[in-house]
């Protein structure tokens, strides 16, 4: 894999990024019932049981998603659920991209050494999701994801490096989105 992406031109992608609980989440689910189609939910969050957390943040997710929805639960290989997408008229939330990015750090580069083989395992997977929904385009495509970039710098070497991935990552998806949302404080504005 090459060390850049180049990003790509997705009129069915609208990427929407925020801080922690900003709205993100909750515009995407709005845009996703007012598109009238429907809506294929991807979860990159894996179920801790014994992380209480972690399951009260999944419990407040699915809580909210009305039944009709269909929730594909997968922290890796999000293309090949994608590609394996009927060819209809459909609306899918990817909530969230940075969980697939720390998915696939904490694998790759768990002990935080492995920066430039973590950045090429990120890369890889996030052009092959982008050109997995370029062969969608009958999805409409609302990508959720963090912006960490705005606070102070990690003191360790592994959240620098997940900040960092994240960041790049979030530049190649929105540069790739017809539509790019930021949230703050449940408003959001529309920068693409």
């Amino acid at each position: 894999m090459s060390n850049t992406a180049r990003p790509m031109d997705l009129k069915n992608l609208t990427l929407i990024t925020g801080g922690a609980r900003s709205g993100k989440s909750l515009l995407a689910e709005k845009f996703a019932k007012s598109s009238n189609n429907p809506v294929v939910y991807l979860a990159t969050m894996e179920e801790m049981h014994d992380d209480a957390e972690t399951v009260m943040r999944i419990d407040l997710h699915r809580s909210r998603r009305p039944q009709e929805w269909r929730t594909v639960e997968s922290p890796f290989s999000l293309s090949t659920v994608i590609l394996d997408f009927e060819s209809e008229n459909q609306t899918c939330i990817i909530d969230c991209i940075s969980l697939l990015v720390s998915n696939i750090l904490l694998k790759t580069n768990g002990e935080g050494t492995r920066m430039l083989e973590a950045r090429d395992a990120v890369l890889k997977e996030i052009n092959t999701v982008l050109s997995a929904m370029e062969k969608q385009p009958h999805t409409q495509f609302l990508a959720v994801t963090n912006e960490v970039g705005s606070g102070i710098v990690p003191e360790n070497a592994l959240a620098r490096s997940y900040r960092d991935l994240l960041g790049e990552t979030n530049q190649l998806v929105a540069a790739s989105a017809h539509k790019v949302y930021l949230c703050c404080a449940g408003l959001h504005i529309c920068m693409k």
